[in-house]
């Protein structure tokens, strides 16, 4: 009872808001209704590499996209929270850029949702990681924020340097697909100290956005030659066109 007077207090003094607009709702980091109906989900039938969605209904066999078929993935399936458009690309940007770390709470929890179809076998849990330099100034890799939310709500075994930047890359946004591939290369490798959880083991990279993929591929290419079993993927935001 005293607990739930406390709480109460509280909700009174500092009424619970929109995440999205910063407008009164009911719950903890909520969104409101209407930046809710500006949040895409991915729902239905997607892609089970990238997460994309298709149009069509699931008929039980695995479905990838042109591109993903094209150009498999190393790593085996792969989930999206949203799209990368409209609020959900706002809130993907308060998180990276704008130091709003009380978004990852409830993206991770959206994110959890989206990945239980790759979260059997308990995987190991890691996020993308950022360069020191890049860090020292962001000061959060807002991956490990969501990958932390993710393992903690599933409850999964999380390592959050699991994987590091082994040389600072230039920024990715504008590249193209090649471009972003031949960037990043052999910047990402297993931290040394880290090798050993790795053998014989499932793990599950989390990112905030998914472009053309290159970031995780090469995170998922570093896992496997580490000794990794299988590696999946999950994303908060998919970006449609790579």
């Amino acid at each position: 009872m005293l607990m739930r007077g406390i709480q109460t207090a509280v909700s009174l003094i500092y009424p619970a808001r929109c995440i999205g607009c910063g407008g009164l709702v009911d719950s903890d980091f909520g969104l409101c209704g209407a930046c809710w109906s500006e949040v895409h989900f991915v729902v239905g039938t997607a892609c089970e590499s990238c997460g994309l969605p298709l149009p069509g209904e699931a008929d039980g066999f695995r479905i990838d996209c042109d591109s993903c078929l094209r150009t498999p993935p190393p790593w085996r399936q792969g989930r999206a929270a949203m799209l990368y458009e409209g609020q959900g690309r706002r809130l993907v940007l308060g998180l990276k850029h704008g130091d709003r770390s009380e978004i990852a709470p409830v993206a991770g929890a959206w994110l959890e949702r989206a990945a239980r179809p790759l979260l059997r076998n308990k995987p190991l849990v890691c996020p993308v990681p950022l360069h020191w330099s890049r860090l020292m100034r962001r000061k959060y890799n807002q991956s490990a924020l969501l990958s932390a939310a993710l393992a903690h709500r599933a409850e999964l075994p999380h390592c959050p340097d699991l994987l590091r930047r082994t040389r600072r890359t230039p920024a990715l946004e504008g590249k193209t697909r090649e471009e972003r591939y031949r960037i990043l290369g052999d910047a990402i490798a297993v931290h040394p100290a880290r090798a050993a959880q790795l053998q014989g083991r499932n793990v599950l990279i989390v990112d905030d956005v998914m472009t053309s993929g290159a970031t995780l591929s090469a995170c998922a290419d570093a896992c496997l030659q580490a000794g990794a079993a299988e590696v999946r993927v999950a994303v908060l935001a998919r970006v449609t066109h790579a």
